[in-house]
């Protein structure tokens, strides 16, 4: 009320209303930048991940710089493990290893840290002993595997990374998890039947 009353005499003594400043333009606001995502051509049907490369940005990196290259076409998923994981991306069906590029630092604990850890349906780093010897191969979780997940920087605890997800084709996964397996040139849970990735491609931004 006293608001009122005192633009109203202002009114009555002619003192002219000073103007508000015109407000300032705002930036629009960013838009969210779409998560690449992956399509591998199986001999059993696609599968596609959706990676994170603000969570893991050297590893998903890595990952597409051998998709572009076609490092994964021919390869084939070399290990499967009923209620683990499958793993493949670095051996041809005659169990030879592909040439890679040099390892990559491990972002287990970057990842654990935002949340994304070895899960089933997520794709993940495979690697040896040392935590930074990652290249091309990687494995897709089958089940909830947090003996997998970052824990310390020790090298028994380090963690595998974890750096994106199955969002189609998980069926496809569940089916290549079910194959026999034998014993081949000295290693265990090889398909008995080549499981191959024909092409492994990066889809448009959606």
């Amino acid at each position: 009320m006293k608001v009122a009353l005192l633009a109203t005499c202002l009114c009555a003594f002619g003192t002219p209303a000073a103007q508000a400043p015109a407000p300032a333009p705002t930036a629009a606001a960013p838009q969210p930048q779409a998560k690449p995502r992956v399509q591998l051509t199986t001999s059993y049907g696609p599968i596609v991940v959706e990676l994170e490369p603000a969570l893991t940005p050297l590893t998903v990196a890595n990952f597409l710089r051998y998709v572009k290259e076609g490092h994964y076409a021919g390869t084939i998923f070399h290990r499967v493990i009923p209620g683990f994981m499958i793993q493949g991306g670095g051996l041809l069906p005659d169990m030879t290893e592909k040439p890679s590029h040099e390892p990559i630092p491990n972002e287990a604990a970057e990842a654990a840290r935002g949340g994304l850890l070895n899960t089933r349906g997520t794709i993940a780093m495979a690697r040896t002993d040392e935590p930074g010897s990652a290249t091309s191969q990687f494995y897709i979780n089958t089940a909830d595997n947090a003996m997998l997940d970052h824990k310390s920087t020790a090298a028994a605890n380090f963690g595998y990374c974890p750096f994106g997800r199955v969002v189609s084709g998980m069926e496809v996964v569940d089916k290549i998890e079910k194959v026999n397996t034998i014993l081949r040139r000295g290693m265990q849970n090889v398909p008995e039947y080549a499981v191959r990735i024909k092409a492994a491609e990066l889809l448009p931004a959606q």
